[in-house]
């Protein structure tokens, strides 16, 4: 026998002993150990792969089937769409396979704003609109309505709703698929629930300096810390608090503010918080109405020192929203008066000093510069939040998205930070537009959660999802 013949037998003597028969109910399907192995070391394909012998699964063949096309190539075939999701779900349960199906599915990376379309409703139960909601990495979602909170899984097909202590949460954030911290402008304390047990496992609290209660203005966090804003019951006094994600112990308090007088600036609690990993700083960001109009502050601080880095104060046209993109190192804001979009570029935010008597602005507006008429406060309600490379504001009932475009020149111009553009599109179709006024805006996997004034839904808007 030649060198290459006896080389051809034994490589297929090699690929024979990696060949593994699994009967499914009654269907055999022969695939390899490697396959099966990708189901990992916990999974009861890994194990059947692991003994080298043929095995009977008690089980439905064809949504096998599925299950061992996910394994081969990393995603679903297209006949899924024949199938039900939540069958595939189930059996993916059973094999041990449902991380993998959830990444096939759900993956944040799949995520594209401009193929966002809304495609189905997640109603809630009660009478109550939705007034916080939250979600995770890979889509499983959270819904504050009146006192109480439901919790919808990855898939969205199964939910659970407790109710809290709370007359109605103001701040949401989710924590983990099970766990989320909640806090209201008229309830003291910051309270981590177990949504899956329907218990509060702790409560978190500022001790002011009035020893009256502390109210709950904003929830934040990065990968180690929870960053809470709490506002004395008697709004003389407000604080930020820092506490290790893991322990819940506190860590370190910023912005502590005691509020004499007409100090304005010290009596706005940050409202809105949100961690800019790139740069290892807190966005802090606030705003009041008054006599004269809306006036606002956003603060970058560095935990590490509890000093503010840089701060840019707002009197004229203040936010109605904002938002930081750590993709894009741009601040985004809307302009409460004019209802336009601005941005501002973070790398040059450390050398702005926009105090009172200094005029200079870092905003660059994106749109069309409309006067306000009649002091009508055009932006008043709307909401902006980025994710990714986009940003998405509201408008009334419609979402403008906007992304940056790829432009050769460094001229600066309307709508354009040095070398670079932002341009606006309408989100969904022709039938989407419109509607009530937008509330909420959320992100998690490959959906964007939307909620409308008076209404007991959750709008699911998301691309095409192969087979389903």
């Amino acid at each position: 026998m030649s060198s290459v013949a006896r080389q051809r037998l034994e490589t297929g003597s090699e690929l024979n002993n990696d060949v593994v028969s699994v009967n499914v109910g009654g269907q055999v399907f022969q695939t390899t150990k490697q396959t099966l192995t990708q189901a990992g070391p916990e999974s009861l394909l890994s194990r059947i792969g692991g003994t080298g012998s043929d095995r009977f699964v008690d089980r439905d063949p064809d949504l096998f089937s599925l299950l061992l096309s996910l394994l081969r190539s990393g995603t679903l075939p297209s006949k899924v769409k024949d199938f039900d999701l939540r069958d595939l779900i189930e059996e993916s349960r059973f094999y041990g396979l449902e991380s993998l199906l959830t990444g096939s599915l759900t993956n944040p990376s799949h995520f594209d704003g401009f193929a966002l379309q809304k495609s189905s409703v997640l109603p809630l139960n009660g009478r109550d609109c939705p007034s916080a909601i939250a979600s995770t990495p890979f889509g499983s979602l959270h819904v504050s309505h009146g006192s109480k909170i439901t919790s919808f899984d990855w898939s969205l097909t199964r939910k659970s709703t407790i109710l809290t202590q709370f007359t109605a949460v103001d701040s949401l954030l989710a924590l983990s698929p099970d766990i989320a911290a909640a806090g209201a402008t008229d309830f003291s304390g910051l309270q981590i629930l177990d949504l899956h047990e329907g218990c509060v496992k702790q409560v978190l609290s500022w001790e002011n300096s009035t020893r009256s209660g502390s109210t709950v203005q904003a929830i934040g966090s990065s990968g180690e810390f929870l960053f809470t804003s709490f506002e004395s019951s008697r709004r003389n006094s407000n604080s930020i608090l820092v506490y290790d994600l893991n322990t819940l112990n506190p860590v370190i308090e910023i912005g502590h503010n005691e509020i004499f007088g007409a100090d304005l600036d010290s009596a706005i609690p940050a409202t809105k918080l949100k961690w800019v990993s790139s740069y290892g700083l807190l966005m802090a960001s606030g705003s009041h109405s008054g006599l004269s109009g809306v006036a606002g502050n956003i603060r970058f601080w560095d935990i590490r020192s509890g000093k503010v880095v840089f701060e840019l104060k707002e009197k004229v046209d203040c936010f109605a929203d904002v938002c930081v993109s750590d993709n894009l190192n741009v601040l985004f804001k809307v302009g409460v008066n004019s209802g336009e979009v601005f941005n501002a570029d973070l790398r040059c935010l450390g050398s702005v000093n926009n105090d009172a008597d200094d005029h200079s602005n870092p905003w660059i507006c994106l749109g069309d510069r409309r006067k306000v008429v009649n002091g009508k406060k055009e932006g008043f309600g709307c909401k902006i939040e980025s994710h990714g490379n986009q940003v998405f504001c509201s408008k009334g009932g419609d979402i403008e998205l906007w992304s940056e475009v790829a432009m050769g020149s460094d001229k600066t111009s309307e709508g354009q930070l040095k070398g670079r553009v932002f341009r606006k599109n309408l989100m969904g179709r022709v039938k989407d537009m419109g509607g009530l006024r937008i509330t909420n805006l959320a992100f998690g996997g490959n959906k964007m959660f939307v909620t409308r004034k008076d209404q007991q839904v959750v709008e699911i808007w998301q691309g095409l999802t192969r087979g389903f």
